[in-house]
């Protein structure tokens, strides 16, 4: 029996490399082609678990490198793309908006376009062969903006991205939805909330909590701490992207949230006192939470409306945020006293 294939891009990044094992598992008639440039946030080792499968191809490169996307398509003829790659760090994205400009928006594009002149003739004609080849593109809920301190986010929330990574993942959904509007295009997209788990980078917030506590440095908390994220384990983020993939209605959006909302502060004072616990030291970890200058354009509130997934396609988050920070503090205490 062939193989499918399926290209995934960023797959050495946080996310998708939680994904991409779970994949391998799960469909085992499937060969996944990693596409991933390595940028700082890529990091090969995530996927030591998969180097050997035989399931498993690993290429270096650029998606808004359109021959090379056109290469790979030619060798490949993926049946799906699940797409990770974007560039992703607040931060950074206020300090050079451009690298975020290009790998979200035009990266983005090359890979929707390609893909539609592999998988159909023209507007509504899909080749034949091709007729359940699906285009995954992964976003954020940064891209509807804040949020005061009630109400949710909802597929129908409009679009009010506030710094120039949402504003790039936003412009980047409207591509993908522009696809199937106009084109007929088998898409779906999903818009996550925060992502916390193993394999995330350093510079991340519960990562840089851990890092600095077990360190013995100051554990920076940006303005009073009171800012509130919706907290997604990764596996069961996913599980759902899988389940979306798989199942989900064409050219919908769905929204995956962990319907766990914790503000900083909380965030800093439960890690410290799992650390307490797991790596003590003669004082509490909790005496190292500072504040600091607040971020430009730092966001309130973001909170999920998970409804659509749960009810339509019969996703579940498994975690809630205090089983699922038990599990990270020990992967991530493993990483940093090696």
């Amino acid at each position: 029996m062939s193989k499918n294939f399926v290209l995934i891009t960023g797959g050495a990044g946080f996310i998708g490399s939680n994904y991409i094992p779970y994949f391998l598992e799960e469909y085992q008639d499937t060969v996944v082609v990693n596409l991933d440039k390595l940028t700082y946030a890529g990091n090969v080792a995530n996927l030591s678990e998969v180097h050997n499968n035989a399931n498993y191809i690993f290429v270096e490169g650029d998606i808004c490198d359109r021959k090379l996307i056109e290469e790979l398509f030619e060798k490949y003829n993926f049946k799906g793309v699940i797409h990770f790659a974007a560039e992703s760090h607040v931060d950074n994205s206020i300090k050079n908006p451009d690298a975020f400009i290009q790998t979200n928006i035009f990266g983005t594009f090359n890979l929707l376009d390609v893909a539609k002149k592999h998988w159909m003739d023209g507007p509504n004609q899909i080749k034949v062969g091709c007729e359940n080849c699906r285009f995954h593109h992964i976003s954020t809920d940064e891209v509807y903006g804040t949020l005061g301190e009630t109400g949710l986010f909802t597929e129908s929330t409009s679009y009010a991205p506030n710094s120039p990574y949402s504003a790039s993942k936003a412009s980047s959904d409207f591509i993908v939805r522009s696809y199937f509007h106009t084109y007929g295009m088998n898409v779906v997209t999903t818009n996550c909330s925060n992502n916390y788990g193993p394999k995330q980078h350093d510079e991340k917030l519960i990562p840089t909590i851990i890092r600095k506590a077990i360190a013995g440095e100051n554990i920076p908390i940006y303005g009073d701490g009171t800012n509130i994220r919706d907290w997604l384990y990764v596996l069961d983020h996913c599980k759902g992207i899988d389940l979306v993939y798989q199942t989900g209605k064409t050219g919908e959006t769905y929204n995956i949230g962990g319907r766990n909302e914790r503000n900083n502060v909380y965030i800093a004072n439960t890690i410290c006192e799992l650390l307490d616990k797991l790596h003590p030291k003669a004082k509490s970890h909790k005496e190292q939470i500072t504040f600091v200058s607040d971020r430009p354009g730092h966001d309130f509130r973001y909170a999920i409306d998970a409804s659509k997934i749960e009810n339509e396609l019969g996703w579940k988050a498994e975690e809630n945020f205090e089983s699922g920070i038990v599990k990270t503090v020990q992967w991530y205490l493993d990483k940093y006293t090696k």
